[in-house]
């Protein structure tokens, strides 16, 4: 059994990280699978209740399902990181006057998408 200070400490992790999450739904930029992860790990060390609550989730179940069945991110989830980081960069170009600034966060968006797409898909159905 964990320390309650560390069962708290991991609690807190869980939360912040569920409300990057949720976040990052809405901000183009900012990720939601890495949160959802980080927050399904800290609640498992703090919370059955929250992640029972994150794996029975609407739209977080199927992800976490999926990731702990191999790692696999949907052909939908990739296009749409894919596309939010263009827009995220898209939006950078016309707002930030410092180039070494977008250069960096356009790197960092690259080896986040290459990850992205590394990672296997669920096998498709035969019909």
């Amino acid at each position: 059994m964990r320390p309650v200070w560390q069962r708290w400490l991991w609690l807190c992790v869980a939360y912040l990280s569920l409300g990057m999450a949720m976040l990052g739904v809405l901000l183009p930029g900012l990720p939601t699978t890495e949160f959802v992860l980080l927050a399904a790990w800290a609640a498992a060390r703090s919370s059955p209740r929250l992640a029972a609550w994150l794996d029975n989730h609407r739209l977080f179940g199927p992800l976490l399902r999926d990731w702990r069945n191999g790692g696999l991110i949907s052909r939908r989830s990739k296009m749409l990181a894919s596309l939010s980081m263009l827009l995220a960069l898209g939006v950078m170009l016309l707002t930030v006057k410092h180039l070494p600034s977008v250069v960096f966060a356009a790197i960092g968006m690259s080896c986040g998408a290459t990850w992205i797409w590394s990672r296997p898909e669920r096998p498709k159905l035969p019909f």
